[in-house]
């Protein structure tokens, strides 16, 4: 079937009767709740599981291989290749399956909240708490910002539609496909809505470069001076914890571009993780998780309507999905200027990184292109305990171009606007996972901020004898001794050989950046 007919099937499923546009969320959120998708809790948060998929689903992702990205693409295990066949066959189906629906649920939103690098969006949903998240995730138009100039980017989403890897040519039941010259998304077989976010992320890992833009993995934050701070990480690392700061305006807290004129969130909203969520040690967020708020795999208390985010019977990747003016200091519109401060986040599983430490520039692109640290439980389908992984750039699953595209756009804008770069690791200390516990948060908290205050910036420091980076011998707030991290260990000896063993992997995954300036590679760790 050839392509316009394809989207004349979709404009006519959307001028029906069922397909509801732009339906108000307190709307959406009532159609939620009388088609049994979910419940409201005591703050009036939508409560809401999705079934048998609690985390992305990495294994059931593709690109169609079409002639204007076949040589653009990084194709491979992340950036799977599907053929254009496969995929029309699959969506007119996907799109069959939708036409017998009573009721669809539509929206309009963008992702880019600079005006100069916007991707309008349009969300089809089969499930309406789906377009709840939608919603709250996409930055919301007014009226007057909706434009018909530029075709948008089509999110089509049928949960309940499984494909037959035998005849649809998938990987399994479920599957996420993006085809960049249709400019649509096809997901299907799964309820988890973190596909339809990510998705769109790495639609503009795709596009933002071309415009010489850099899609960055990381949350966003700006001082009262005007001054930016960075958190890149992977998923549980901390972005949206640390970067919700009551003394800072956040910018975003995961997924943002940095243009020639500064630094800008590509979402409207915050998918927070809950696992042990506390109101002590995270207010904003606890205060965000109100009317409009969907939570994720969440236990609640029937008796009472309170979440339980210390139960895990679900999956640990229990989470909150919020507009970004749920947190009272949000920066509106969230576009700010340059970085003064990136903070690379790790979770070490090994237990042997230090909390913080100054990274030369030479070793901040040898840790951006490492992306090391440990994949947390329920963040990904089969994952039940911490893995150390390697995720470049610190995204990985989500760039489709080769890693040396965004790291030399990085590298050349550290040395640009002098930005100061720092390693904190949020995993554990003392010993490895099992034996150590999880950095103090109170301890980190106090670190960030002796950076973005410049108080690192000239600190004595001490060279690490393994890993080569710079770790400060005092910091405000923080005991010297936990500075240090095998100072925190009661056996050194068994220290010493897990971080042996940690440099062994990084120099073992580095080698696929070969061939890579030599200093560069000579800035990872030292044996």
């Amino acid at each position: 079937m050839k392509a316009l007919k394809k989207l004349s099937k979709l404009e006519y499923i959307l001028d029906g009767t069922g397909a509801l546009h732009d339906l108000p969320l307190p709307t959406l959120i009532e159609k939620s709740l009388m088609r049994k998708e979910g419940v409201l809790t005591a703050s009036g948060a939508l409560s809401v599981e999705t079934g048998a998929y609690t985390g992305r689903s990495p294994k059931d992702k593709f690109i169609v291989k079409e002639p204007s990205v076949a040589d653009k693409i990084n194709w491979g295990k992340v950036n799977q290749p599907i053929e254009k066949a496969v995929f029309n066959h699959l969506l007119n189906k996907v799109l069959d399956f939708l036409a017998e629906k009573d009721e669809l649920f539509v929206s309009r939103g963008y992702a880019g909240a600079d005006s100069r690098h916007r991707l309008p969006l349009l969300v089809v949903n089969e499930f309406a708490w789906h377009q709840v998240f939608a919603r709250q995730l996409f930055i919301r138009p007014d009226n007057h910002d909706i434009s018909e100039n530029q075709r948008p980017f089509t999110i089509i989403s049928a949960p309940t539609f499984k494909a037959d890897p035998a005849v649809d040519g998938t990987n399994s039941e479920a599957f996420v496909i993006i085809s960049f010259e249709e400019r649509i998304v096809l997901i299907g077989g799964t309820e988890y809505a973190g596909e339809m976010k990510k998705s769109i992320f790495s639609v503009m890992n795709y596009l933002l470069p071309e415009q010489n833009v850099l899609p960055m993995h990381c949350s966003a934050n700006v001082g009262k001076e005007g001054d930016v701070a960075l958190f890149f990480g992977l998923s549980g690392t901390g972005k949206t914890t640390l970067s919700a700061d009551p003394n800072r305006f956040l910018i975003g807290d995961d997924e943002h571009g940095w243009s020639t004129n500064g630094v800008f969130n590509i979402e409207g909203g915050c998918y927070a993780k809950c696992i042990n969520l506390s109101e002590e040690k995270e207010p904003q967020i606890w205060n965000a998780i109100r009317y409009g708020t969907v939570l994720e795999n969440v236990i609640i208390v029937p008796e009472t309507r309170l979440p339980n985010f210390n139960d895990t019977a679900i999956t640990e990747n229990t989470r909150a999905a919020y507009a970004l003016d749920a947190i009272p200091n949000a920066l509106t519109p969230s576009v700010a200027g340059h970085p003064d401060t990136i903070i690379f986040l790790t979770a070490d599983a090994f237990g042997v990184l230090p909390p913080i430490s100054r990274l030369t520039k030479e070793q901040a692109m040898y840790h951006f292109l490492s992306g090391y640290t440990s994949k947390l439980a329920g963040t990904e389908r089969g994952i039940t305990e911490p893995e150390a992984t390697f995720s470049t750039c610190f995204g990985a699953p989500f760039l489709p171009l080769a890693a040396h595209r965004y790291a030399k756009m990085l590298g050349e804008k550290i040395a640009s606007h002098d930005v100061q770069v720092f390693l904190v690791n949020t995993g554990w200390s003392g010993g490895p996972y099992g034996v150590g516990k999880r950095m103090n948060l109170a301890h980190t908290r106090a670190m960030i901020q002796a950076a973005l205050q410049g108080e690192l910036k000239q600190a004595e420091t001490t060279i690490d004898p393994i890993f080569g980076m710079h770790i400060p011998l005092h910091c405000p707030g923080v005991p010297d001794n936990v500075l240090q991290p095998r100072d925190t260990w009661e056996d050194k000896a068994a220290y010493d050989e897990k971080a042996r063993e940690l440099a062994l992997n990084f120099k073992e995954n580095f080698e696929k950046f070969s061939p890579v300036a030599s200093e560069i590679k000579q800035a990872g760790p030292l044996i």
